[in-house]
């Protein structure tokens, strides 16, 4: 058997982007005697698996609500890049439109994770656009350096939309100096739900650790294409005492 445990953020919920192609990598997967599964820790955890898992008390769920708060000023250089820090808001604006910079990608999946796993038919998907987040002060990490009217780093939302109302919404923020870190999860139902980490989770540890761990699980599993919301619930891979 060959397995495929991958971080790319779209395959953590492939049928949201094209779902043909997800199909047909399945048909694929299985004649080959393959699996494949893409996680991580955003998306692939935090923002849609964990809130899937924290439904699972709840008689009744009427909406949730998701927010990752992170300081990118202990993270890795490329990702401080990525979300812009550093750069004017005319450089930041240019570079979000040509590509050169992405911020967050998998906000979309992580909504239609949430929504394929509570049977929720959504009318659409909103992704919001991606908004510079500016400081009166200067910030910095160990590599970047932001005064005052530069981007320090960005936001980004996104909602499910069933009947004009949002039942579904999500939040990304990430920028250098963020005083308050958390992963906050709200569920509004029978019974109401409030999860909170705090300071958030560390992407790169969290990434690498949610690759490892779930190889058993993908070993374990037939060959095909899964999700999260298709996997056994992650663990920490034993290691010695």
């Amino acid at each position: 058997m060959c397995i495929r445990d991958s971080s790319c953020e779209e395959l953590t919920y492939p049928y949201v982007v094209d779902e043909r192609l997800a199909r047909k990598l399945d048909s694929f997967a299985k004649q080959r005697g393959s699996t494949v599964l893409g996680t991580g820790i955003n998306p692939g955890f935090l923002m849609d698996a964990l809130p899937i898992a924290l439904t699972g008390p709840c008689l009744e769920v009427n909406k949730i609500k998701v927010v990752r708060r992170m300081n990118a000023g202990t993270r890795r250089v490329p990702f401080q890049r990525k979300i812009g820090a550093g750069m004017t808001p005319r450089e930041f604006k240019r570079a979000i439109e040509s590509g050169e910079i992405s911020g967050h990608v998998g906000l979309k999946q992580s909504i239609a994770m949430i929504a394929s796993a509570l049977g929720w038919k959504l009318d659409r998907i909103e992704v919001g656009d991606v908004e510079p987040v500016m400081l009166g002060k200067t910030v910095q990490s160990d590599w970047v350096k932001v005064e005052p009217g530069k981007v320090a780093g960005l936001r980004q939302t996104a909602r499910g939309i069933v009947d004009g109302k949002p039942l579904i919404e999500l939040e990304f923020v990430a920028y250098i100096g963020c005083e308050e870190e958390y992963d906050l999860v709200e569920i509004d139902g029978i019974p109401k739900i409030a999860s909170k980490i705090s300071p958030c989770v560390h992407g790169d540890y969290g990434t690498a650790a949610m690759l490892i761990n779930m190889v058993p699980k993908v070993i374990n599993a037939p060959p095909g294409l899964y999700t999260m919301k298709d996997m056994p619930l992650p663990a920490a891979v034993p290691s010695k005492l």
